[in-house]
Order: structure tokens, then sequence, then C-alpha cells
């Protein structure tokens, strides 16, 4: 590493689960981070911050003004443009040796495999099933690790979805929720906390070191600042994973 990222990575390497050789790790990794909302958006920030080499951001939407509550990677200055576009500038400010590929498109199931190209990780941003069991589908043919993340009010979820050894998404959540015709309240901090466990686990499954959420679904509830860590079981009949 050249002297400034010797400088800028010193408080990570100095710790001897990361070291130098983590960070040269961290630095060829490639992550996908499905969408650029609110857990999106510290994801980014905390992976480019932590070294992370390639970072595809991809989503279909732009910056609007009811995001701003939450989605901090974003300003007023971006409002009415391409989220990736908004994101792509600030993750090279924070960090201009990361790589940056903005895809301004909705994830499908016609366009994952070319997004996972090169990609070690599949970090969920979304705020749909739909979008998930996309994601879901592309960890399990792809054998690549899917880190799960959902928010709502004052409640988050987190997990780590592991081809092979865990549960999938779909065997835990079998399907889409009651439609509704308004769009659920959320707090800024709370896809924060969430965001911020996923970018831990994101880190940790790179560099193979402590203990991650596989087979545990980690909840937290915000407003009586309380966390249950839940054992997940693999669905025998879940036709993704293919356990029948």
């Amino acid at each position: 590493m050249r002297r400034l990222d010797d400088q800028r990575y010193i408080r990570q390497t100095i710790l001897p689960e990361i070291g130098p050789d983590g960070q040269e790790a961290l630095a060829c990794a490639c992550v996908l981070i499905a969408g650029v909302g609110g857990l999106g958006s510290i994801t980014c920030l905390y992976l480019a911050a932590a070294g992370i080499g390639h970072i595809k951001i991809a989503d279909g939407d732009v910056v609007e003004l009811s995001n701003l509550n939450r989605q901090i990677i974003h300003s007023e200055a971006f409002l009415g443009q391409p989220k990736t576009i908004s994101a792509a500038i600030r993750i090279k400010a924070l960090n201009s040796h990361v790589r940056v590929t903005p895809v301004q498109e909705r994830i499908t199931h016609f366009n994952i495999d070319g997004l996972l190209k090169d990609v070690n990780i599949i970090v969920d941003g979304s705020d749909n099933y739909e979008t998930r069991q996309v994601l879901n589908r592309a960890s399990l043919r792809h054998e690549l690790p899917f880190v799960y993340g959902g928010v709502q009010g004052f409640n988050a979820m987190v997990s780590s979805f592991i081809p092979g050894q865990t549960a999938c998404f779909e065997c835990i959540v079998r399907g889409p929720g009651i439609p509704s015709d308004t769009s659920p309240g959320i707090i800024g901090p709370t896809a924060g906390i969430a965001a911020s466990f996923q970018a831990m686990e994101t880190i940790k499954l790179i560099l193979g070191i402590g203990k991650t959420l596989k087979n545990r679904m980690l909840r937290i509830s915000g407003l009586d600042m309380r966390l249950h860590s839940l054992k997940l079981v693999p669905n025998p009949e879940c036709k993704a994973c293919g356990r029948i």
C-alpha cells in the first residue's frame, strides 16, 4: 500500500484481526450494493471508508426530498438526480481510491447475473420482497453470501445468508406482505443501525473473522433499545435453495 493508504487505514490495520493482509483482502474485494436508499447509503460509506476495492451500486430511482431523513449519502443538491450518480460522487469524495460502478437500473431477474460479475458479496439495500427474491436466487446460483437488512419504523432486522451453509432468504420470508397504499414510516437512525451491522457483516465475511449472523436473525428494537438474536432453521420444502 502507498504511504497515504497506510495512514488512511492505520486505525484498522493495527487490529490483529485485520492487519496489512486483511486490508489487502478488502482492497481486492468487490461488493454489490443493491439499492442506495436508507440501508445502502450507510453501507456504501462504511465499506468505502474501510477500503473495499470495488463497489457496484444498482438503483433505478432518483433522489427525492422525502429520502433525506435517512438516505444520508444524498443531499439537496442532487434532488431529481439518479441515486447511483449521487452516491458515486459522494463515495469518490470520501475515498478516491475506491472503484465505483454505478448502475442506474432496477434490479431484475434479467440483469442480476451481469451485475454479479467479479462480485464477492451481495448487500441488500432494497425495500421490497420481489427484489430480495431476485437477490436470493442469484446468491444461490452464484454461491455468493447475501447480507440481508430490513427496516420499518424503529425496528430493524439483519442476517447473513450463505449458500450451502445456512437457510436462505426465502426459507425465512415466504412471500410479500399485505400491499399498502402508503409508504411505511421510518426514522433515519433505524436504517443507520441496520446498515452498520450489514457493513460489519460484510467486512467480517470478506476477512473470514469473528462470529457472523449465519443462521441467525438479529432483531433490533429502537424504541426500547433491545436486541434479539433468533435462530434460523432451513425450510426443508424451500423451492429456492432446493432442500426438498
